[in-house]
């Protein structure tokens, strides 16, 4: 069995996330990814890496995660010698994937510009906060930033005093998504075309793209939403309820839904005509999910989602993530994996979401040591191993 991406070279120059989770995902789907490392190696390496519970042999838990199924070269990129390396790399690849700091690839002459004429064929992508052009775009950038920026973080929380990041972080991970779409479409745009070109990921653009109808709702309204907790701006019973050994989330979306609420849980209140359309049950919100809070709250989230389940209304506990990474759908699905170590032993992680019928097979290979393929990959090259002595011997890889 082969996987989709097979025969795909990229050049990985990412570092911390959303660059290194983009690159992780293509190379789940079978990219041959060499991660082009600085000689001392990119940052997520020492993170964590001596926390003792959340390292493995010397390897912190971000990099565990986001390097598996990776090779690592080490050059330096700001020499000559190594520039030179590099660009015989890029003849052989399909990508280069990096997330530095806007303009930093033009200086390091490594951009599309200057790859393009070495290979007219290479895409590249660059994961930047704010994209390459624009009033704000050289500033500084990280996961929270961005959420900030993008409009979510004003309506995530229960109120306007205490705005709250969303607990993953979409700003970083939103970047890298949209990434691996745009160097999808690039690749695909290739087959048609013959050459290659530039992908211009903004973290904060990705943000904008994410408040999706809510964005719609504002420019139709001119008003502000405000956050208002677990509960929906349109949608009622839409929250997470308390139970006696935890919580419960009710969805109700479609006034069906509601039907089936009513006949199961039996309590008159719920029965006025005017509930059984939208508009109706969001003008009594606050009583509605008042008359729901003390009746949930007498039994266990376990009883409701049962109970909810078999009349087919939308629900679920919320889970914790010991109770959500051994759910038996995650299982099933292989969204936990075993990340082989150096060492023989192994390292659990996310799987690949990414399913497919007929390029399905998953294999996860251990995360590079530093370096650990610069031989392997130069030789492949053409590179005698004089060379590559010589190389190393100056401080021009590692």
């Amino acid at each position: 069995m082969t996987k989709p991406l097979e025969g795909v070279r990229i050049l990985d120059l990412t570092h911390m996330l959303s660059g290194p989770y983009a690159g992780m995902i293509l190379a789940d789907l079978g990219a041959d990814s060499v991660k082009v490392e600085p000689l001392k190696g990119e940052g997520t390496r020492s993170l964590l890496a001596k926390d003792p519970n959340h390292s493995y042999g010397g390897q912190g838990a971000y990099f565990l995660t986001l390097n598996r199924n990776k090779k690592s070269v080490c050059i330096d990129l700001k020499s000559e010698a190594g520039l030179k390396v590099f660009y015989d790399l890029v003849k052989d690849a399909d990508i280069v994937l990096d997330n530095f700091s806007a303009g930093v690839p033009a200086k390091l002459k490594i951009d599309f510009e200057h790859l393009s004429r070495i290979n007219p064929r290479i895409i590249t992508c660059s994961v930047t906060g704010f994209g390459q052009a624009g009033p704000n775009f050289q500033r500084p950038a990280f996961d929270q930033v961005v959420q900030g920026i993008g409009g979510g973080m004003s309506i995530t929380g229960h109120d306007q005093d205490h705005p709250a990041r969303a607990g993953i972080p979409i700003g970083d991970l939103g970047g890298g998504m949209f990434a691996v779409m745009g160097v999808l479409s690039a690749l695909h745009a290739r087959e048609k075309r013959g050459y290659g070109q530039h992908v211009d990921i903004s973290m904060l653009d990705c943000q904008i793209s994410m408040l999706n109808y809510m964005a719609t709702m504002y420019f139709l309204s001119g008003d502000d939403p405000k956050p208002i907790g677990n509960s929906h701006f349109v949608h009622v019973p839409y929250d997470a309820f308390p139970t006696s050994d935890g919580f419960v989330i009710i969805a109700v979306i479609f006034d069906s839904f509601w039907d089936n609420l009513v006949a199961l849980l039996d309590i008159e209140a719920l029965r006025d005509p005017k509930y059984k359309t939208q508009p109706g049950r969001f003008a009594d919100k606050d009583r509605i999910n008042g008359i729901l809070k003390e009746l949930l709250v007498t039994n266990t989230t376990a009883h409701w989602v049962d109970l909810l389940s078999s009349a087919r209304i939308p629900c679920a506990p919320v889970n914790k993530f010991s109770e959500a990474l051994s759910d038996p759908q995650v299982l099933f699905r292989n969204m936990v994996v075993d990340i082989p170590q150096r060492d023989g032993g192994s390292v659990k992680a996310p799987g690949n979401p990414i399913k497919l019928s007929v390029d399905s097979e998953e294999a996860f290979s251990t995360p590079p040591g530093l370096g650990q393929h610069t031989r392997e990959v130069l030789r492949a090259l053409g590179y005698s191993e004089q060379q590559v002595e010589e190389l190393m011997t100056q401080g021009v890889i590692g």
